[in-house]
């Protein structure tokens, strides 16, 4: 029996069907956008679907972007990473916390699947410490202008804008950061294990228009961290769908292959590992959905505990899952080009993306501590 209501079943159907059309291509994209499939989603009323729908989305709950990142990610790993990031994380903030004017300018494009927009965080000397951050916003002439740097930025070779961390004098906040300006330029691109591009760049005197403040200040960009327990979950959604995927091959695999006269997966053995792997998705399944249904009613968010441990379990299960499916293939899952060696460098970069292990572990400590742990009636 589903625990989803009606609407989020009919959506997830939706979202299912539409995806198998990704299948043909699938892993084979190197790093490029797969501008067709998300355009399709957006054709077909899917894409970035928490999105208000004056915007181009339709303005449903963010559970809907857990359940079409997870069915789009498990038959086409890179769609549902472009899934995750344009419904979960940088469109997502410009929604909640933007001006008319700035969700004019850069959301119906995204939600058409035509733009990207890229998310700046990280530092050279600030990572994870996002309080040490030095790149600010400060009032020049009646102005504000932007100087710093930002590295590991994906996405910005082909992105419009970066919703980006910075400090303001009275506190922390984001802004929107068009990419084209003048003041923007490129230090250095690396390529990560997964093929992907991050960049490396400094602004130098970039004027900030006043609408393209997102968060500014301790009460604004508090909320802003309150919306981030979504980009966890959207993140262990897509963890999830990678590990499906990773399990569909070993499956497909074992029932083909024989050896000793006899499939491999008539061994004990070979049915244990299954079995496990599929264990191991569904409560990691079961964490995610859990915990977005447990949305409070104020904040429209879950808590910090619960996505905080999702991300972690369901990251680590990704990994854990995938390296089992390579050990089922064997040496052909070892070879570059084939999609279980792609998949598990793809899977491993969310065990450090979107906050790694141990800020994960760090934070559900601390809520352990200030909370205790929830009581059974909030199960």
């Amino acid at each position: 029996m589903s625990v989803l209501n009606p609407e989020q079943q009919a959506f997830a159907e939706h979202a299912e069907s539409v995806a198998t059309e990704f299948a043909e291509d699938a892993y084979t994209w190197q790093g490029d956008v797969p501008w067709e499939n998300l355009q399709r989603l957006a054709d077909e009323n899917l894409y970035c679907p928490s999105i208000s729908e004056e915007y181009g989305g339709q303005g449903m709950s963010d559970v809907a972007v857990m359940l079409l990142t997870e069915a789009v990610g498990r038959v086409c790993p890179d769609t549902g990473w472009f899934v995750y990031t344009q419904c979960s994380v940088g469109p997502r903030a410009i929604d909640l916390f933007g001006s008319e004017s700035v969700k004019q300018e850069y959301l119906p494009a995204v939600t058409a699947g035509d733009s990207y927009i890229s998310i700046a965080i990280s530092e050279p000397d600030a990572g994870s410490d996002a309080g040490s951050m030095d790149t600010e916003v400060t009032e020049e002439d009646g102005q504000l202008v932007c100087n710093g740097e930002k590295i590991w930025v994906g996405g910005v070779p082909f992105a419009d804008a970066a919703v980006t961390w910075v400090r303001f004098p009275e506190g922390l906040g984001s802004v929107v950061l068009p990419l084209d300006d003048p003041g923007i330029e490129i230090e250095e691109s690396y390529t990560n294990m997964a093929g992907y591009s991050q960049t490396h760049f400094t602004i130098d005197d970039v004027v900030i228009p006043e609408e393209n403040v997102l968060t500014r200040g301790d009460d604004g960009f508090k909320q802003q961290l309150i919306s981030l327990n979504w980009e966890r979950l959207g993140s262990s959604a897509l963890t999830v769908a990678w590990a499906e995927a990773g399990l569909e091959q070993a499956l497909d695999w074992a029932s083909e292959r024989e050896q000793f006269d006899q499939q491999i997966d008539d061994f004990q053995g070979m049915e244990w590992k299954l079995a496990e792997m599929y264990r191991k998705i569904e409560t990691a399944a079961s964490v995610v959905y859990q915990s977005a249904a447990s949305a409070d009613e104020t904040t429209n968010a879950p808590s910090r505990l619960t996505t905080s441990v999702a991300k972690l379990h369901c990251s680590q299960i990704a990994e854990e899952v995938v390296s089992e499916a390579v050990q089922t293939v064997g040496a052909r899952a070892y070879q570059q080009g084939h999609p279980l060696e792609f998949l598990y460098r793809f899977t491993r970069s969310r065990r450090i993306a979107a906050g790694t292990d141990e800020m994960q572990l760090n934070t559900i400590a601390k809520a352990l501590k200030e909370d205790g742990i929830p009581d059974v009636s909030a199960r």
